[in-house]
């Protein structure tokens, strides 16, 4: 029920709409629309669930179902591993399983090591980017703005930082040992998406990634809200750099709203502010968002700007955050059923907005289901989204918050039994084949290879921090469903088996197997590469499919291969055995158990 209107509120709330109606030319009345109706709070409509924007795409309630097939249960390792990091591989399964007497306590010391991503010698990470000729990851702000904006140089040049970030991301998935930082700072990445080929944030990407992104990826999320509000990148993609008084431009307080903090399931339209009904989990805050505290919180950011040289200002000119007073609407503001005082000092107004949703009930479910969905389920259960939430909530002001709602998730029983719930996206499927097959290889800028890599990794649609919009890459299996999301990948997986740089394979299959399997017969060479690959056998009509195919006309438990590659079209048995032995790799690549977490 709304909230009943006391006799002081009458008087703030005719204020409040004077304020409105001046701020944005309205003349008359105000005509708000009565409450949407409310869904029950498990039942999230399909496009917001997905991810996927609702002007092109269709809801998925009316895309076709795929077949449900049972998979073989993994170990306990491997199903642990391949939702905190990357990709299992044998040595970390090793790692893991030496860890403590049971999976309990073995799981609770990876997390714990994990979240402690200071304590963990990645050197080795960065001497492989160092000789692999990145350059740009380490500049400040001011250093990038010099050398990649200021003097207007050519699009490669300005790019560069970019591109570093980008390919980074793939060198930083396969191959650095604080995996789950890396996969909290890709999600991160989504969850404030700026897309990383943006003309004014590619510039000025790493900063983005380096010092907003990855610096608070296990830190505090109120910390990380302002660091994004005054990110150069966030303001260029959304436009506050250019939001003064005189000017007013929504687009960053309506995502920050509507994506970054409560999701579009906790918007109530147009609706009187005064009339929002109190939140159940804390009467003391509305139970979700107007388009009131969209054009408010707009009016509070005001003045957030960079030093761009901007013709007013032309001798600031550094790319860093700068506040203009003179272009802040000091105006009264009512946002989430709280009142702001006109003309308080320099950047309260703002700040006050970031402290409310940071702290709101419903913010804090939005975040941990998004949470819960990455590393759980693509139907995060109700129950632990509440528990989570408590956690997050309760440590909003606490430097170690997100680390602390994660390490409660990651220990729970929904995680503990989640198996084949999730879908590896195109990304996540490189970066997993690449780590299962111990590529020793590092994309680079300006190099065919990874151009060539990358060119066929955007026909998946999954290129790192390339989605186009601001609401971020979907993170659910049914969005990655299509037809041409399939293929694309699997022609990915097929080219990682075959192709090399120079005269080094991307993925050494051959130097693998002749090291690690000393009968090539048809059962050890499946068995060999599932082991590695999947981390288990998956069921036997399923591995007999992949025998049958490496052994063509050869029993397969007595003839062994030879290593050779030469024609013999009438005996399939000895026809080109490298290549097959690569497509053999390539098909357990394209698997179900492969392609699911």
């Amino acid at each position: 029920m709304p909230r009943p209107i006391s006799k002081p509120l009458r008087g703030l709330r005719k204020t409040v709409y004077a304020t409105i109606a001046k701020r944005h030319g309205i003349r008359g009345a105000l005509r708000f629309q009565s409450a949407p109706p409310r869904a029950p709070e498990e039942a999230v409509p399909d496009d917001i669930a997905t991810g996927l924007p609702s002007i092109t795409a269709p809801g998925t309630s009316r895309l076709s179902r795929g077949a449900l097939l049972t998979l073989q249960r993994a170990p306990f390792a491997v199903r642990a591993l391949n939702h905190l990091t990357f990709g299992a591989t044998p040595a970390l399964i090793a790692q893991f399983n030496a860890l403590g007497a049971n999976d309990s306590a073995r799981l609770t010391a990876f997390v714990d090591q994990q979240l402690n991503p200071a304590a963990i010698d990645d050197s080795a990470l960065d001497a492989r980017l160092a000789s692999a000729g990145y350059t740009t990851l380490g500049k400040s702000l001011t250093q990038l703005w010099a050398d990649h904006v200021a003097p207007d140089p050519a699009y490669d040049v300005r790019m560069r930082p970019a591109w570093e970030v980008q390919r980074g991301a793939l060198a930083r998935a396969v191959h650095s040992k604080r995996q789950l930082q890396e996969v909290m700072v890709g999600h991160w990445h989504n969850h404030f998406n700026v897309t990383v080929s943006d003309y004014s944030a590619g510039p000025v990407y790493v900063h983005y990634h380096r010092d907003v992104i990855r610096a608070n990826a296990l830190g505090n999320f109120r910390t990380m809200l302002e660091a994004v509000a005054q990110s150069a990148a966030m303001m260029y993609y959304l436009d506050n750099a250019s939001n003064t008084r005189s000017g007013p431009n929504e687009n960053f307080a309506r995502e920050l709203l509507e994506l970054h903090t409560f999701g579009a399931e906790n918007y109530l339209g147009f609706m009187d502010p005064f009339q929002v009904p109190p939140c159940p989990e804390d009467p003391s805050y509305p139970l979700g968002y107007t388009d009131v505290d969209v054009y408010e919180t707009a009016a509070a950011f005001t003045g957030w700007s960079i030093r761009d040289g901007h013709w007013q200002f032309p001798t600031e000119d550094d790319g860093t955050f700068v506040y203009r007073q003179a272009w802040h609407d000091a105006g009264p503001k009512f946002v989430l059923g709280k009142f702001l005082n006109p003309e308080q000092p320099a950047m309260k107004d703002g700040r006050d907005i970031l402290d409310r949703v940071a702290s709101h009930p419903r913010v804090a479910k939005f975040i941990c289901k998004k949470l819960i969905r990455r590393f759980v389920s693509d139907t995060p259960p109700q129950s632990l989204i509440d528990s989570a939430a408590a956690i997050f909530r309760a440590n909003w002001q606490q430097p170690n918050q997100i680390a602390l709602t994660l390490r409660h998730i990651l220990l729970s029983t929904a995680f503990i039994h989640s198996w084949g719930t999730k879908n590896r996206r195109p990304f996540e499927l490189a970066a997993a084949a690449l780590r299962s097959m111990d590529s020793d290889w590092t994309p680079r800028v300006g190099d065919a290879k990874s151009d060539e890599m990358f060119w066929r990794m955007s026909f998946t649609g999954h290129m790192p921090y390339e989605w186009p919009s601001p609401n971020g890459y979907p993170d659910v299996g049914l969005a990655w469903s299509g037809s041409n999301s399939y293929a694309m990948t699997w022609k990915l997986l097929n080219w990682i088996t075959e192709t090399a740089d120079g005269t080094t394979p991307m993925a050494p299959i051959l130097a693998t197997t002749r090291s690690g399997v000393t009968n090539w017969t048809a059962n050890n060479l499946v068995d060999f590469w599932c082991q590695r690959i999947l981390g288990y056998l998956p069921a036997a009509s399923r591995r007999q499919t992949l025998v049958a195919f490496m052994a063509q006309n050869g029993d397969p438990a007595t003839y062994v291969i030879t290593d050779t590659d030469t024609w013999a079209a009438s005996d399939p048995k000895r026809h080109y055995n490298q290549q097959r032995l690569r497509s053999l790799v390539s098909l357990i690549l394209m698997s179900p158990e492969f392609m699911s977490r």
